[in-house]
């Protein structure tokens, strides 16, 4: 007789509304709320507003809106709300390098007091003085851990401040009569916006390849790469990989004394906060990612905030404003002639800033020391359980711990079953937990990693390793069942083709009326 499954881990089934687009759901007259009618002495008193607006700025129709009454708009989004997974609803293990973790809804509270979402940018300073003081007393909390010296709050994502980093290495090297500098060296497995980043600043990017034995590249490959063009080296450590590269102080010295600066990408901080620091192994700048790292919750891509730190040398170059104190009040400091000046709108997304200072307090010295250690813990045990299961395996370093996450590979099960990577994270939809696979292009066959932060208990990695064990046995039991996955969800399976062509891309409605007929399989009648 074949052998049985065992029972499934989960009993999970998403909700299906097969919910209309908003504009969909139109319908003309419709209304959410109908404002009063100004009274006539506020009219006389006010005239005519719209005759203050230039005519060149005046709309010549309505905006396009979509009409709907209240309960259609509130059933619209709860329903959208029940198709998604997130952070608050699972076991969110599974999204590799982006650190999430749980989240304290009083941060979210305070967030949402008036006391801080109705202060306005414009306000004048002395108005603003508590949220100036959160800013500067949480930059010195970034100085403590890191080592720098000043710190901006500007960037308003973990790529942008890598981004202002590569802007400060460019001001630095043309400050010293030496634009001639125009090499970044960088990784395989640190985060691609470390390479993206500096071609979009004009730079060339360098790749470091690992050492198939350690995970990381070696210290002759890093010789090898190192010149007169050498304008920096940017680098996660540890790596996507979850690897930690015990050479970095030797690093961070040949790339001195051949002239560049060192920039310390610490998206990925959540495995060694209090343990090592930026500054003691040589690096010159570096930066945080608040909404990961400081659990100011992720966003999906927005809001964010990468903190950029800075040693004394190059704190003139970082953007304008800086939060200083007097002696007597805070206030922005916009007198800075060498900076790169502003890389974001007003001041950054202070509203992430003050959940991460929240955070950072609550924990303490203490506290951010052990969520590095019950993270590497966590990752460990995770480690150890994932291996147990039948198809996968850990490259590089094999035998070997690794810090806050594992890249794995299920190359073994796709050649044993056809069942890849990307049919497993499917089928993990089923059981209502999410499943990352890696940059592209995988340089690791059939990737996944795994990030279990401090928040999730012994429990509930337990749960989700049987999760993927019981995928990796149906994939060698009843392969179908997991090609066809998924079964449970929201939605069957996407259709890659308009994501794979830029002329079908629409990221508007207005767009997407436009391009429907392009689409594959278009249906002019729906948008599903």
């Amino acid at each position: 007789m074949p052998p049985t499954l065992p029972p499934e881990p989960r009993r999970f089934h998403q909700a299906r509304w097969d919910e209309p687009i908003i504009f969909e759901l139109s319908q003309p007259g419709l209304r959410g709320i109908l404002p009063p009618r100004p009274e006539p002495g506020v009219l006389q008193a006010a005239g005519d507003p719209q005759a203050r607006i230039p005519a060149s700025l005046r709309r010549a129709r309505p905006p396009a809106l979509p009409k709907l009454t209240q309960p259609q708009v509130l059933r619209h989004y709860l329903r959208l709300s029940q198709e998604t997974l997130g952070a608050d609803l699972i076991i969110d293990a599974g999204q590799g390098t982006c650190t999430m973790k749980y989240s304290p809804k009083i941060n979210e509270k305070l967030a949402r007091s008036p006391d801080f979402a109705e202060l306005h940018p414009l306000q004048d300073e002395e108005t603003v003085q508590g949220i100036l003081e959160i800013m500067a007393r949480f930059e010195d909390i970034l100085k403590a851990i890191s080592g720098m010296d000043r710190f901006s709050l500007q960037p308003q994502s973990g790529s942008a401040g890598i981004y202002a980093n590569a802007a400060i290495v460019r001001a630095y090297h043309a400050d010293r009569g030496e634009s001639h500098r125009d090499e970044i060296i960088t990784t395989l497995f640190s985060h691609p916006s470390d390479a993206a980043a500096a071609v979009a600043a004009g730079y060339k990017a360098i790749i470091l390849y690992p050492d198939p034995e350690t995970g990381y590249p070696s210290v002759d490959a890093l010789k090898a790469a190192v010149s007169e063009r050498t304008a920096a080296l940017f680098i996660t450590n540890p790596e996507d990989t979850g690897i930690f590269n015990p050479h970095i102080a030797e690093f961070t010295r040949i790339v001195h004394e051949a002239g560049g600066l060192c920039v310390h990408d610490q998206a990925n901080a959540n495995g060694i906060l209090g343990v090592t620091r930026a500054r003691e192994a040589g690096f010159d700048l570096c930066h945080f990612n608040l909404h990961k790292t400081f659990s100011s919750p992720h966003g999906s891509g927005g809001p964010g905030a990468g903190a950029i730190g800075v040693t004394e040398k190059l704190a003139p170059y970082l953007p304008v404003p800086l939060v200083d104190f007097d002696g007597e009040r805070y206030f922005l400091n916009f007198d800075r002639p060498k900076s790169i000046g502003k890389v974001a709108m007003w001041y950054g997304n202070v509203g992430v800033v003050l959940r991460a200072f929240a955070w950072a307090m609550r924990m303490g010295a203490a506290g951010l020391r052990e969520v590095a250690e019950v993270a590497a813990l966590n990752n460990n045990y995770l480690m150890k359980r994932i291996l147990e299961i039948r198809g996968v395996d850990a490259p590089f370093a094999q035998g070997h711990r690794r810090i806050e996450q594992v890249r794995y590979s299920w190359e073994q099960l796709a050649r044993e079953t056809g069942v890849g990577t990307e049919d497993l994270g499917r089928r993990a939809g089923d059981f209502g937990v999410q499943y990352w696979l890696s940059h592209h292009p995988w340089f690791v066959p059939e990737p996944v990693t795994l990030e279990p932060t401090e928040s999730y208990t012994r429990e509930e990695l337990d749960e989700y390793a049987a999760i993927l064990a019981r995928a990796a046995q149906e994939a060698y039991e009843n392969p179908d069942r997991v090609r066809s996955a998924p079964h449970n969800g929201p939605i069957h399976r996407i259709n890659p083709a308009p994501l794979d062509d830029p002329d079908l891309w629409a990221m508007t409605w207005r767009a997407y009326l436009k391009k429907r007929d392009k689409w594959p399989d278009s249906d002019s009648s729906s948008t599903r």
